[in-house]
């Protein structure tokens, strides 16, 4: 058992409260921004640890913030839970080292979106409505407009990224309601994240000792790891105590966009009119799937699970 002091449980309490004053789809959408503004920031750090020193500092730091806030027990687990968590873990750091090294190579908001690719089919797969195959196809153009098939000027290994990027994404959907049936969500989050960090290590540990001279670099580093994983999923997870599944995942097919404005604003990617409209069809076809699956509700207790893989 945890003892958590009244001080703690007060604290709770008002960031709860606090929280509750919002609107759940304004939490939504501000969870996005928060991963994206994560991802731009995190790209700063590449030119010193590189983009897998940056996913091992960024899981690091995320475990040791989910850790100290939930204290997760670390016995009582059965050999089939253990393996999935093993499993989550190894995904997680799969999803963003493949993710990180393909915004080394070309815009946040056309990673973004090619990367969508992967829970949407996800979701096209679950349905049972002939016409989601529609927004397949819909997809399917935007992702093609994103292409060197068709935009010659996109870095081709950026964009196998990014794909690969999508397959582990998918991954992540598929797994994560099975995780959290098997434990409690904080609990396989934070271990998981835990696992992540391990795993990133193999590649990434040289890369993010290189920032230890530097505070400055050390404290982008937790900013990094708070605005991608601890904000996101704290507001992702009040949201979704209020919002149905299918309107939940509606307001984040909103994420390639937040993507394209952040890399604009932070990143100085500029995109041309084809790129834009790729990105646009990315993300119709998505709330458009979203909204269709109005009958395929997933039960109560995978609802409060964090969407936001990257």
């Amino acid at each position: 058992m945890t003892n958590t002091s009244p001080s703690t449980q007060n604290k709770k309490s008002a960031l709860a409260t606090l929280l509750g004053l919002i609107p759940p789809w304004l939490l939504v959408i501000m969870a996005i921004i928060s991963v994206q503004l994560g991802a731009a920031l995190a790209k700063q750090l590449f030119e010193t640890t590189g983009p897998a020193g940056t996913v091992f500092l960024r899981t690091f730091f995320g475990g040791l913030i989910f850790v100290l806030l939930w204290r997760p027990p670390l016995r009582g687990y059965s050999r089939h839970t253990l393996l999935l968590m093993l499993l989550y873990g190894i995904i997680i750091a799969a999803n963003m080292l493949l993710f990180y090294a393909a915004i080394q190579y070309i815009p946040l908001g056309i990673t973004v979106a090619i990367a969508f690719a992967g829970p949407l089919t996800v979701a096209v797969f679950g349905s049972r409505r002939a016409s989601d195959l529609l927004w397949v196809a819909l997809a399917g153009v935007g992702v093609l407009l994103l292409s060197p098939f068709v935009n010659t000027d996109l870095n081709l290994t950026g964009v196998l990224l990014a794909v690969l990027t999508a397959v582990a994404w998918g991954a992540y959907i598929v797994v994560t309601p099975r995780v959290s049936t098997s434990v409690n969500g904080n609990a396989s989050l934070a271990l998981s994240m835990c696992i992540a960090a391990v795993v990133a290590a193999f590649v990434g540990l040289p890369g993010a000792l290189k920032i230890i001279p530097s505070p400055a670099l050390i404290g982008l580093a937790i900013l990094v790891a708070l605005l991608s994983s601890a904000i996101p999923f704290g507001l992702e997870f009040q949201a979704s105590k209020q919002l149905q599944p299918r309107v939940f995942g509606m307001i984040l097919a909103m994420e390639p966009v937040a993507a394209t404005l952040i890399g604009w604003l932070f990143l100085q990617e500029a995109l041309d009119p084809q790129e834009i409209l790729g990105i646009v069809l990315v993300t119709v076809a998505a709330a458009m799937t979203a909204r269709s699956s109005q009958g395929l509700e997933v039960p109560k207790d995978r609802e409060k699970q964090p969407a936001n893989a990257v």
